[in-house]
């Protein structure tokens, strides 16, 4: 299982996390102005194509709140993503991540991977 955290603070931005394949559905886009079902299914991640992002469940980071800057949250039906970081960590308020989820976006969140770290693997539920 695997913790992300804040590199900058080391707070916690999600819960154990299992590595996992995005939906066979590709993410797809829904229609008529409602956001489509969530690129990875809840309690998993999966590496960006490109290793700079991980990819998760917009649910699965109870660590980080939105930006404070308004223009980071533009989008029609929910955030499009296409302003920068719209995540910040809610230990420190440093950018750790993107959320996408209009109705023409796939509905993820990509936390960037460069300001994150994996925490320790805890056993017996201690850290």
């Amino acid at each position: 299982m695997t913790v992300f955290a804040c590199v900058t603070c080391d707070n916690p931005l999600t819960g154990a996390l299992r590595e996992a394949r995005p939906a066979a559905d590709g993410g797809q886009r829904a229609a008529r102005h409602r956001i489509g079902r969530p690129r990875m299914a809840r309690g998993t991640f999966s590496a960006g194509r490109d290793g700079a992002v991980f990819v998760l469940h917009p649910d699965d980071v109870p660590g980080a709140r939105r930006h404070p800057d308004s223009g980071r949250r533009n989008g029609c039906c929910g955030p499009d993503g296409l302003d920068g970081p719209n995540l910040v960590c809610a230990g420190c308020g440093a950018e750790v991540a993107t959320k996408e989820a209009d109705c023409w976006t796939p509905n993820l969140v990509a936390l960037i991977a460069s300001a994150v770290r994996v925490l320790p693997e805890v056993t017996g539920g201690e850290r």
